[in-house]
Protein backbone atom coordinates (compact mmCIF):
# COMPACT_ATOMS: atom_id res chain seq x y z
CA UNK A 1 0.00 0.00 0.00
CA UNK A 2 1.72 3.26 -0.97
CA UNK A 3 2.43 5.76 1.92
CA UNK A 4 0.98 8.35 -0.27
CA UNK A 5 -2.45 7.34 1.10
CA UNK A 6 -1.28 8.55 4.45
CA UNK A 7 0.03 11.87 3.98
CA UNK A 8 -1.52 14.50 5.95
CA UNK A 9 -3.03 18.17 4.33
CA UNK A 10 -0.69 21.00 4.73
CA UNK A 11 -3.77 22.83 6.06
CA UNK A 12 -4.17 20.12 8.62
CA UNK A 13 -0.55 20.04 9.46
CA UNK A 14 -0.55 24.27 9.93
CA UNK A 15 -3.61 24.43 12.12
CA UNK A 16 -2.31 21.41 14.15
CA UNK A 17 0.94 23.22 14.43
CA UNK A 18 -0.42 26.94 14.99
CA UNK A 19 -3.05 25.25 17.68
CA UNK A 20 0.31 23.79 19.71
CA UNK A 21 2.14 27.15 19.12
CA UNK A 22 -0.72 29.03 20.65
CA UNK A 23 -1.16 27.08 23.52
CA UNK A 24 2.85 26.80 24.18
CA UNK A 25 3.32 27.07 28.13
CA UNK A 26 4.31 30.50 28.54
CA UNK A 27 1.99 31.91 26.27
CA UNK A 28 1.71 32.02 22.43
CA UNK A 29 4.97 31.09 20.77
CA UNK A 30 3.60 32.06 16.84
CA UNK A 31 6.52 34.55 16.53
CA UNK A 32 10.31 34.78 18.13
CA UNK A 33 9.91 38.18 19.10
CA UNK A 34 7.55 38.63 22.02
CA UNK A 35 6.86 42.39 20.91
CA UNK A 36 5.91 40.96 17.20
CA UNK A 37 3.17 38.84 17.91
CA UNK A 38 2.13 38.37 14.42
CA UNK A 39 1.45 35.01 12.48
CA UNK A 40 0.51 34.08 8.86
CA UNK A 41 -0.93 30.88 8.40
CA UNK A 42 -0.99 30.58 4.03
CA UNK A 43 -3.28 28.14 2.38
CA UNK A 44 -4.41 27.12 -1.14
CA UNK A 45 -7.47 29.12 -2.16
CA UNK A 46 -9.10 25.93 -2.83
CA UNK A 47 -9.27 25.02 0.55
CA UNK A 48 -10.71 28.08 1.63
CA UNK A 49 -13.92 26.46 3.36
CA UNK A 50 -11.81 23.80 5.23
CA UNK A 51 -9.94 26.69 5.91
CA UNK A 52 -12.67 28.15 7.58
CA UNK A 53 -13.64 24.83 9.35
CA UNK A 54 -10.96 24.48 10.77
CA UNK A 55 -10.65 28.19 12.06
CA UNK A 56 -13.81 27.27 13.78
CA UNK A 57 -12.99 24.50 15.05
CA UNK A 58 -9.66 25.96 16.34
CA UNK A 59 -12.02 29.02 18.10
CA UNK A 60 -14.85 26.60 19.38
CA UNK A 61 -11.34 24.78 21.20
CA UNK A 62 -9.80 28.02 22.65
CA UNK A 63 -13.11 29.50 23.92
CA UNK A 64 -13.99 26.43 25.87
CA UNK A 65 -10.57 26.76 27.37
CA UNK A 66 -11.47 30.46 28.78
CA UNK A 67 -9.80 32.34 25.51
CA UNK A 68 -10.92 35.29 24.18
CA UNK A 69 -10.88 34.99 20.17
CA UNK A 70 -11.94 37.90 17.90
CA UNK A 71 -12.59 36.92 14.33
CA UNK A 72 -11.95 39.39 11.42
CA UNK A 73 -13.87 39.16 7.65
CA UNK A 74 -11.84 41.03 5.86
CA UNK A 75 -14.93 41.01 3.14
CA UNK A 76 -17.01 42.57 5.49
CA UNK A 77 -14.90 45.67 5.67
CA UNK A 78 -14.43 45.16 1.99
CA UNK A 79 -18.10 45.76 1.80
CA UNK A 80 -18.99 48.03 4.57
CA UNK A 81 -16.59 50.27 2.32
CA UNK A 82 -17.78 49.86 -0.92
CA UNK A 83 -21.24 51.11 0.49
CA UNK A 84 -19.37 53.63 1.72
CA UNK A 85 -18.85 55.44 -1.32
CA UNK A 86 -22.70 55.66 -2.57
CA UNK A 87 -25.37 53.46 -4.34
CA UNK A 88 -24.81 56.37 -7.28
CA UNK A 89 -21.05 55.94 -7.32
CA UNK A 90 -21.07 52.20 -7.39
CA UNK A 91 -23.95 51.67 -10.13
CA UNK A 92 -21.82 54.44 -12.53
CA UNK A 93 -18.26 52.24 -11.41
CA UNK A 94 -20.19 49.16 -12.57
CA UNK A 95 -21.68 50.67 -15.65
CA UNK A 96 -18.13 51.67 -17.39
CA UNK A 97 -16.59 48.60 -16.13
CA UNK A 98 -18.99 46.90 -18.22
CA UNK A 99 -18.65 48.60 -21.18
CA UNK A 100 -14.93 48.47 -20.72
CA UNK A 101 -14.67 45.20 -20.51
CA UNK A 102 -16.80 44.36 -23.48
CA UNK A 103 -13.57 46.42 -25.39
CA UNK A 104 -10.47 44.79 -23.28
CA UNK A 105 -10.81 42.64 -19.95
CA UNK A 106 -6.96 44.26 -18.84
CA UNK A 107 -8.60 47.74 -19.28
CA UNK A 108 -11.81 46.91 -17.17
CA UNK A 109 -9.68 45.10 -14.05
CA UNK A 110 -7.14 48.27 -14.46
CA UNK A 111 -10.17 50.74 -14.26
CA UNK A 112 -12.08 49.13 -11.36
CA UNK A 113 -8.06 49.00 -9.18
CA UNK A 114 -8.07 52.65 -9.92
CA UNK A 115 -11.65 53.14 -8.56
CA UNK A 116 -10.97 50.70 -5.35
CA UNK A 117 -7.12 50.14 -4.51
CA UNK A 118 -7.55 53.88 -2.92
CA UNK A 119 -10.40 53.04 -0.80
CA UNK A 120 -9.77 49.87 0.96
CA UNK A 121 -5.18 50.49 0.67
CA UNK A 122 -3.16 52.26 2.70
CA UNK A 123 -3.40 53.51 6.45
CA UNK A 124 -6.58 55.24 6.22
CA UNK A 125 -7.99 52.20 4.16
CA UNK A 126 -9.26 48.71 5.39
CA UNK A 127 -6.07 49.36 7.70
CA UNK A 128 -7.92 51.21 9.91
CA UNK A 129 -10.95 49.07 10.38
CA UNK A 130 -9.23 46.00 10.99
CA UNK A 131 -7.35 48.53 13.71
CA UNK A 132 -11.06 49.80 14.99
CA UNK A 133 -12.60 46.72 15.57
CA UNK A 134 -9.29 45.17 18.06
CA UNK A 135 -9.72 48.26 19.62
CA UNK A 136 -12.99 47.93 20.20
CA UNK A 137 -12.26 44.08 21.26
CA UNK A 138 -9.57 45.38 23.45
CA UNK A 139 -11.41 47.57 25.29
CA UNK A 140 -15.23 45.69 26.00
CA UNK A 141 -12.86 43.80 28.93
CA UNK A 142 -10.14 43.02 30.55
CA UNK A 143 -7.82 40.73 28.26
CA UNK A 144 -5.35 38.56 28.67
CA UNK A 145 -2.85 38.78 25.55
CA UNK A 146 -1.10 35.42 26.66
CA UNK A 147 -4.66 33.95 26.23
CA UNK A 148 -6.68 35.70 23.49
CA UNK A 149 -5.88 35.52 19.68
CA UNK A 150 -7.40 37.79 16.50
CA UNK A 151 -7.81 35.88 13.46
CA UNK A 152 -8.06 37.90 10.29
CA UNK A 153 -9.83 36.28 7.52
CA UNK A 154 -11.71 36.42 4.47
CA UNK A 155 -8.73 38.58 2.36
CA UNK A 156 -9.03 36.48 -0.51
CA UNK A 157 -12.79 38.78 -1.32
CA UNK A 158 -9.82 41.78 -2.06
CA UNK A 159 -8.32 40.41 -4.94
CA UNK A 160 -6.64 41.71 -6.77
CA UNK A 161 -6.92 45.29 -5.20
CA UNK A 162 -5.07 44.65 -2.04
CA UNK A 163 -2.02 43.45 -0.81
CA UNK A 164 -1.64 41.59 2.58
CA UNK A 165 1.42 42.73 3.32
CA UNK A 166 0.62 46.47 3.53
CA UNK A 167 -2.04 45.27 6.27
CA UNK A 168 0.54 44.05 8.56
CA UNK A 169 2.71 46.98 8.61
CA UNK A 170 -0.13 49.65 8.96
CA UNK A 171 -1.68 47.31 11.98
CA UNK A 172 1.75 46.93 13.76
CA UNK A 173 2.18 48.18 17.28
CA UNK A 174 -1.68 48.99 17.30
CA UNK A 175 -2.91 45.73 18.33
CA UNK A 176 -2.59 45.67 21.84
CA UNK A 177 0.07 43.68 22.31
CA UNK A 178 -2.25 40.50 21.13
CA UNK A 179 -1.67 37.58 18.87
CA UNK A 180 -2.58 38.38 15.52
CA UNK A 181 -2.92 35.67 13.05
CA UNK A 182 -3.62 36.51 9.25
CA UNK A 183 -5.36 33.39 7.17
CA UNK A 184 -3.51 33.90 4.03
CA UNK A 185 -5.28 32.45 0.64
CA UNK A 186 -2.37 31.94 -1.74
CA UNK A 187 0.72 30.02 -2.24
CA UNK A 188 3.96 29.80 -0.60
CA UNK A 189 7.65 29.75 -2.23
CA UNK A 190 10.20 29.29 0.72
CA UNK A 191 9.49 32.95 2.69
CA UNK A 192 7.60 34.72 -0.10
CA UNK A 193 4.08 34.53 -0.66
CA UNK A 194 1.91 34.73 -4.00
CA UNK A 195 -1.60 36.24 -3.00
CA UNK A 196 -4.29 33.90 -4.69
CA UNK A 197 -1.73 32.16 -6.34
CA UNK A 198 -1.92 35.06 -8.88
CA UNK A 199 0.37 37.90 -8.30
CA UNK A 200 4.33 38.30 -7.60
CA UNK A 201 5.17 36.64 -4.68
CA UNK A 202 5.88 38.79 -2.35
CA UNK A 203 9.11 38.59 0.10
CA UNK A 204 8.55 41.33 2.58
CA UNK A 205 6.97 39.75 5.45
CA UNK A 206 8.37 39.50 8.53
CA UNK A 207 5.62 37.14 10.59
CA UNK A 208 6.48 33.56 10.90
CA UNK A 209 4.52 31.67 8.01
CA UNK A 210 2.69 28.02 9.07
CA UNK A 211 3.16 25.41 7.72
Amino acid sequence: MSGSLFERAPLDVALEALERDLKAEGGPAISAMRNYRFAILAYRPGDELRLRSGIRRLSESLVSDGWDVLSISMQALYLERLRSLGEDALASIAARERRTWAKSPERALNYLAEQISPVVEGEGGIASEVIARIERFAADKTLDPDRTVVFIGRAGALYPFFRTSSLLKHIDGKTFDLPVVLLYPGVKDNNALSFMGRLAADRDYRPRIYP
